[in-house]
Formats: C-alpha cells, structure tokens, sequence
C-alpha cells in the first residue's frame, strides 16, 4: 500500500497531479487546497497518499498535510454515503478549519453549500463527526514545496469576518486561503482579513 509519494512533478491540473517516482508516473487525485500549494512543473513534490482500492481498480489520494489527509480518511470511513470522489470535492470547496468548526457548530447550511452534498448528507457529517473533529495547532508541512497552513483559530475567524461583511461562505473561505498563502502561517486573522480584501 502506498502511503506517501516522493518525486517529480510533471503534470498538474486542479484536481489531479502525475509525479514520476522512479521512473513510473503515478496519477494522483487532490483537492483544490493541496493544488493551491503545488511548485512549478518539474519541481520535487511529496505528497501524503490515501490508497483506495475498488472492485474496479484502484486510485491514489494525495494531500499536503496529515491533517487534511486523516480528515478524508475520516470522511470516508465513518460518514455512510461518503466515497473517495465525495471526500475530495468537500475537502476542495472548504478549507480544513471551516470544515472543523462547520461540523462543530452543526452548521449544516455552510456544509450542504458543498457540491453532492444535500441537507441529510451535512447532518450526518455533523451527527457522525462531530466528536471526532477538533481544533489542532495548526497544520505542518510535508515538504519545503509545500508551505504550512496558518493557525486554524486564524483561519476560521478570518472566515467568519469575511462573511459577516456580506461575502459567500465559500467565497470567503477562498479568499482566506489565497491570503494564507501570500502572508504565510504567521499571519493574524486581521492580516489575512486585509489581504483577502485586497488592502
């Protein structure tokens, strides 16, 4: 079972990367968050991988930090009616800790905003994960051409302000990660708050 993937980037779309390890091209599926943080074609990658075997074949998951790969595993695992494909579109229309405090809060309008997600899949989400979620110390990681993620408290209040000034849930949230990765993961909820506003 492959559990990580070490090697050259030489393919990449927004949801799907091709690394060649070893002389052998391997197609990953991502979500929108770990495309967000892709080097340049022919870089070094390292990516940790979700092995998902089907009656049909089998498909490789690649994420750039534990955190959001133990949250697909999750996903897939203990919400019933939740598949691999399901997994990566909810892990690609909001980042982790909109997700974490989503499910927290019971907030199932924020989670049916989701593609595939209807109002009876999101209360499940929050029955079936709601004790298993939490608020970590932030996201590591995974290789120096993939920069960390900001504090998760930072991100969800940058989040929540956004919205609170009128803007789209998941248009916020968008907005939050582009600034996280311009300002970095030191960056305070008002400096990512300014930055998403383009201030």
């Amino acid at each position: 079972m492959i559990v990580s993937l070490r090697g050259k980037l030489i393919e990449a779309t927004v949801l799907r990367v091709v690394i060649e390890s070893a002389g052998v091209g391997y197609e990953v599926n991502i979500p929108v968050t770990t495309a967000e943080r892709l080097p340049k074609v022919g870089s070094e990658i390292f990516l940790l991988i979700h092995h998902a075997f089907r009656e049909d074949g089998q498909a490789l998951y690649g994420f750039a930090v534990p955190e959001e790969r133990d949250f697909f595993r999750l996903l897939v695992e203990k919400v019933s009616g939740v598949g691999p494909k399901l997994a990566l579109t909810i892990l690609s229309r909001l980042s982790l800790p909109v997700l974490r405090d989503a499910i927290t809060r019971g907030d199932v309008a924020l989670l049916s905003q989701c593609p595939g997600i209807g109002k009876k899949t999101a209360e499940r989400l929050v029955i079936e994960l709601r004790d298993k979620v939490g608020v970590d110390s932030g996201a590591s990681s995974v290789g120096a051409s993939l920069p960390s993620s900001a504090q998760p408290s930072a991100v969800s209040d940058a989040v929540a302000a956004l919205i609170a000034l009128g803007n789209k849930a998941v248009d916020a949230d968008k907005a939050v990660r582009a600034a996280v990765l311009k300002l970095g993961s030191g960056a305070t909820a008002d400096q990512l708050v300014k930055a998403a506003l383009g201030r």
